[in-house]
């Protein structure tokens, strides 16, 4: 018993290790690795409907001479960015704006590169009242459906259906201190022990980090990061990061457009299904 209860502290005290990395104040954002990964980035704003999102960044770019399409949620690096970005919270018109993106992908066949480093879609009343469960939905649904290759990489914080509005992916890569989960430590501790200082348990509870994410076949790879952290070190951070994205682009490039609907419909209707067989032996 003593020896369980070691374990789970040890477990717990990793799991934690790896949230706080993730939110590090320094690690780097989608706009720190636009710049490294991709050539030609070209901007474009608004959701044609309501207004801009910041916290979504979207635009058009070249990935080693390939025409592609790139989205990342933002977070701000300083007071006056965090504020400005919404501390990459989005709202409707944000993933309003990413799908208008996406489709517009689709139209002219260019990869998708979305980026996902958000605690979750903002909640506040406003976003309620312009829909922001439909736009998240509705974005679940089209990605689905999207006849392109589309790679997902969780940089920071995969909070929630905020991150997964844009998480949709032929594949899902995830960076090694990256974490990904349905709710955040904090607020599951809230729930379930109405204590939110017990969030170090609730991480380890949660399976959140890369390694459990990757035993569970939620995410398809692991992208190693410097020692420490990939603030440390974030030419080197999106140096993996490319070799990564070169590899799953060119698995994905011989799909036609069905196999690419019909593989990523596949792979996300198995997540969740756990079967256990039994043998009956012989008397």
């Amino acid at each position: 018993m003593a020896k369980d209860t070691r374990e789970i502290s040890d477990n717990a005290q990793s799991a934690w290790k790896r949230v706080q990395l993730a939110r590090h104040p320094d690690r780097p954002h989608t706009l720190d690795y636009i710049p490294r990964l991709f050539s030609k980035f070209q901007e474009i704003h608004g959701d044609r409907l309501f207004a801009d999102d910041p916290a979504i960044i979207a635009g058009y770019a070249v990935f080693e001479g390939t025409p592609v399409v790139v989205i990342g949620q933002q977070k701000g690096r300083d007071t006056k960015q965090k504020l400005h970005r919404n501390f990459g919270m989005s709202k409707p018109e944000g993933y309003r704006k990413a799908l208008r993106i996406m489709e517009m992908a689709a139209k002219f066949r260019r990869p998708i590169f979305t980026f996902l480093d958000t605690p979750g879609a903002y909640p506040g009343i406003d976003a309620e009242e312009r829909g922001q469960a439909e736009a998240i939905a509705r974005n679940l649904r089209s990605m689905a459906q999207l006849p392109v290759p589309l790679i997902v990489t969780c940089i920071g914080e995969g909070g929630s259906g905020g991150a997964l509005a844009l998480g949709v992916g032929n594949r899902v890569l995830i960076l090694e201190n990256a974490i990904y989960s349905v709710i955040s430590p904090e607020s599951c501790a809230a729930i379930v022990w109405r204590d939110s200082t017990q969030a170090e348990q609730a991480a380890a509870a949660l399976k959140l980090t890369a390694q459990d994410l990757l035993k569970l076949d939620l995410v398809d790879k692991i992208v190693k990061e410097p020692t420490d952290g990939a603030h440390v070190n974030v030419d080197q951070a999106a140096q993996n990061i490319s070799v990564a994205l070169s590899e799953a682009l060119a698995e994905l490039s011989p799909l036609n457009e069905e196999q690419l609907v019909e593989e990523r419909m596949k792979k996300f209707r198995a997540m969740g299904n756990f079967f256990e067989s039994t043998s009956t032996g012989s008397n």
